[in-house]
């Protein structure tokens, strides 16, 4: 029990913790709503987005926020449509998303997901990681990337830094913190290490204080080797014996300031070997808006110099790169004039102008024009007076011509025609363009410079295709053979004219003929003039030895469509040794003839049976002539023996349905038991006979291996296509499909009957794959179906089919006795006679099956049903009464 303070004590703890719960669940709940709200406020103004502004690097950014809010590229482009964007804004976004995704795709072999989901929590390997590895740019805008310099300090492969280990440069200037290095040698030897003070001051033991800073090293030099004489007299005189040399140790830093239209103005601090490159590319560079060609630094309140980046770019000029001093500004004033190139140069892109610039300066910067470039005039596209206007710039005044800002520079591209081309093409040696002076070539000239027809060139009729003054095609029969052998004017070319020269295979159908039946590789064959039959029976393998070289049948086609015949038939019969007879001379093949060879009559291939069980001698047995009997091919198995049961005897015989092997099959297989055994690797060493049958052997087996591969793409096609359409009901129905297609049935035989009266009408004839199987004497019933107990028992002919169903535990409730039947052991049935009620049960013997079916289901009648009936039966009395009346 617990008490009532215990209650008081306890229910203040519970609260407290109860509180401390909903607490935590109020702030993670809070937690997660801010995550969302943060989340969906990063994609809230992606309706102001200016596609061309965004790097790469930006829109990928953009495209991880998508995926962090679960949208998908469409999405992303619906949202932002929804949101206000310009058709034409989502249009640019929408190939820039598809132009970085094939970018990403064949280097990772994916595309990015884009759909949010993630597994455990765990994302992917990062898809545009290597994009950024390869594209040095990739943080640029396509705007800033056609800006001609900006690339240079964006560069992530360049690097401005100064080289430290350069020598001394005399006219470096010496500041504070630089430590300078002196060295006397000669008759005296000393090495002094020097640091100049803030004051630029440095001091040489026993001599005192010496001003260095702002001198440079030669004029520092000078005053240190003055300032040593006093101490070592070989310095100075005619023929000095000791000598000085001044050298930087460590250099010193400085700070300079980079002020206006740069990346990251500031101020930085740098090696004093710097220069104003080395303090651009630190500060990241002039911005889109930033001038290259007016780069100022100014030093003590001077303007020192003016730094020209096309200049450094276009011709390698770094006059004007001067070495930073400490609290240098450099000053990146706003671009002046800015043109764009647009066309064939070999540059293309925005471009600063100077005020005295031309047209004709600027490509220099462009790397003039490409070879496309139509170079005789270009278009000026320019703001004038707040108006659009054009001005045509031919090539004599590109050096005359200034240029504005905004000025855009459209660049033609030369005419993609031709003036002096004509062609050739068909059945010549060297089919393609030739050059000619016009008036001067003509077919029989082009002919020859196209080194000559082929042998096969249709030379009746040629065709020449021209183009007319209004660009339109007209053509010209010409008789090539004519004007070739003279007797036909020559026809003098023009401009684009097109000769076309047919092959004789070109305009007629190709010839085959084609052979079938008892060959070894049945097919069509080309055809070839004076071939006959024999030549085409050794072009596809030779014949079978099932084959007849009589009766050899030849479809012919008829020419004579008023005739009403389909095909002429001849025929002809061969050499068994395939020697060329009179015969077959004189009946050569011609196009598409069908060759057909026939079976030899008295050819049989063997047919062999199976006999099981209780015969002296089991096993196959090949049947001797097509009137063999069961009891004939049991005499040759030795007859039965003293075990069997003849009564219990069956034969097992294929249905239409058998799918045994072809005779093509049992031949391959024949062919690689044949092969198996020569194989060298397994078997004995064969001799040079054997070693080219085994070869033929594989060779022909390869073959088939191949035809069967090709066979089987085409039967699966035709089973797909056939599991997307309608089937037949009855195949649809898979228990009565399985009993339609059964491949053997069970025959019942009485062997007793057949083999004490041979011959009779029980005593069947035997077909290929029969199979006899003659048990042992059985001494079993067995009982399946309805029966409590389904069970095998002994057999006992004292015994009716009720004992046996007494020994399985009687029928059971769903039994239907009346249709009770037995299957005997040889494969016969019999079923339950009823009369008057009575059931008359067939007789068993042993190895006897007794089944019992199930009675069929049946429906009973619902409430409903029984009222209907009713009503039925009623209304019927009523019209059987009105009848009567």
């Amino acid at each position: 029990m617990i008490s009532t303070k215990d209650q008081i004590i306890t229910h203040p703890l519970k609260t407290i913790l109860r509180l401390n719960h909903l607490r935590s669940v109020f702030f993670t709940c809070l937690f997660f709503l801010l995550a969302i709200l943060a989340q969906a406020q990063s994609l809230s103004d992606i309706q102001n987005l200016k596609v061309d502004d965004l790097s790469n690097a930006q829109l990928e950014q953009l495209l991880k926020r998508a995926e962090a809010s679960g949208l998908t590229v469409n999405q992303l482009e619906a949202l932002a449509r929804e949101r206000g964007m310009p058709a034409l804004e989502a249009s640019k976004l929408r190939q820039r998303i598809n132009e970085l995704q094939m970018a990403v795709s064949p280097e990772n072999g994916a595309m990015p997901n884009l759909s949010g989901r993630s597994v455990n929590g765990m994302q992917g390997p990062d898809l545009f990681d290597s994009l950024r590895k390869s594209d040095p740019y990739y943080d640029l805008t396509p705007f800033q990337k056609k800006i001609f310099g900006y690339k240079l300090f964006h560069n992530r492969e360049l690097d401005f830094s100064p080289s430290l280990n350069l020598p001394t440069p005399q006219s470096y200037v010496i500041g504070s913190g630089d430590q300078l290095l002196v060295d006397v040698y000669g008759a005296s030897q000393q090495s002094l290490d020097l640091e100049v003070s803030p004051e630029g001051r440095i001091y040489l033991p026993n001599i005192g204080p010496i001003q260095v800073g702002g001198s440079t090293i030669e004029a520092a030099t000078v005053r240190i080797k003055s300032a040593l004489g006093r101490i070592y007299s070989g310095l100075n005189g005619l023929n000095p014996n000791t000598f000085i040399q001044l050298r930087l140790g460590n250099i010193r830093s400085i700070k300079v300031s980079m002020v206006g239209e740069l990346t990251k103005p500031g101020t930085y601090t740098l090696p004093s070997f710097a220069t104003v490159f080395n303090g651009l590319y630190a500060a990241g560079g002039p911005n889109e808006n930033g001038a290259f060609r007016n780069v100022q630094v100014y030093r003590d309140n001077r303007l020192v110099a003016t730094v020209d980046i096309y200049e450094f770019l276009s011709k390698g000029e770094q006059g004007s790169n001067i070495t930073l001093q400490d609290n240098d500004v450099i000053i990146v004033p706003p671009v002046q004039a800015r043109v764009e190139v647009i066309g064939p140069v070999r540059r293309e892109g925005f471009f600063e102008v100077k005020p005295s610039e031309h047209l004709d300066d600027i490509y220099i910067y462009t790397g003039g024009f490409s070879s496309l470039a139509y170079r005789d005039r270009v278009t000026v596209r320019r703001i004038e007076n707040n108006q659009r206007k054009v001005i045509d710039v031919p090539s004599d005044q590109f050096d005359e011509f200034s240029l504005e800002d905004g000025d855009e520079i459209l660049i033609g591209e030369a005419l993609d025609r031709f003036v002096n081309r004509v062609q050739v093409s068909g059945s010549v040696n060297r089919p393609g363009e030739y050059s000619f002076d016009e008036g001067q070539l003509t077919v029989k000239g082009l002919i020859e410079k196209a080194q000559g027809l082929k042998p096969e060139a249709f030379t009746n009729r040629a065709t020449l295709y021209r183009t007319s003054s209004n660009l339109t095609l007209a053509s010209e029969t010409l008789d090539l053979k004519g004007i070739l052998d003279g007797t036909k004017e020559d026809v003098t070319l023009e401009n684009e004219d097109l000769l076309f020269i047919p092959s004789r295979y070109d305009i007629q159908e190709e010839y085959y003929v084609k052979i079938s039946g008892e060959i070894n590789f049945p097919g069509s064959y080309p055809f070839a003039a004076s071939m006959t039959v024999g030549d085409l029976i050794l072009r596809s393998g030779g014949l079978l030895e099932s084959a007849s070289n009589s009766s050899i049948e030849i479809a012919r086609r008829v020419r004579d469509a008023n005739s009403g015949k389909i095909a002429e038939i001849k025929t002809l019969s061969i050499n068994p040794n395939l020697q060329l007879s009179e015969e077959e001379r004189n009946l050569p093949l011609q196009p598409f003839d069908h060759v057909f060879i026939r079976r030899s009559p008295g050819f049989e291939r063997e047919q062999l049976i199976t006999i099981q069980g209780e015969v002296v001698y089991p096993g196959e047995f090949a049947i001797a002539g097509a009137n063999e009997r069961i009891s004939d091919v049991i005499k040759r198995a030795g007859g039965l023996t003293q075990y069997a049961y003849p009564k219990g005897a069956s034969l097992i015989r294929r249905t239409v349905y058998f799918k045994g092997p072809t005779e093509e099959e049992l031949k391959e297989a024949t062919l690689r038991d044949v092969r198996k055994n020569l194989d060298p690797e397994k078997n004995r060493n064969i001799n040079e006979a054997e070693e080219l049958l085994y070869e033929r052997i594989d060779t022909k087996l390869a073959q088939k291996e191949q035809e069967r591969l090709i066979k089987e793409q085409e039967q699966e096609r035709i089973r797909i296509f056939e599991s997307t359409g309608m089937k037949d009901t009855l195949f649809q129905d898979s228990t009565l499909n399985k009993i339609r297609i059964s491949e053997q049935d069970l025959v019942g035989i009485d062997l007793e009957k057949i083999m004490a009266n041979p011959g009779s009408d029980d005593d069947l004839f035997l077909l290929e794959g029969d199979i006899i199987q003659i048990p042992k004497e059985l001494q079993t019933v067995r009982m399946v179906g309805e029966v409590l107990l389904p069970t095998t028992t002994r057999f006992n002919r004292k015994n009716s089919l009720k004992n046996y169903i007494s020994k399985a535990g009687g029928f059971t409730e769903e039994a239907r006795k009346s249709k009770t039947y037995v299957v005997y052991a040889n494969g016969d049935a019999k079923r339950t006679h009823s009369i008057l009620g009575l059931n008359f049960y067939p007789e068993l013997e042993p190895g006897a099956e007794i089944v019992v079916p199930k009675k069929p289901q049946r429906n009973r009648l619902s409430a409903a049903g029984w009222i209907g009936l009713a009503s039925s039966l009623a209304t019927l009395g009523i019209l059987v009464d009105r009848l009567l009346q």
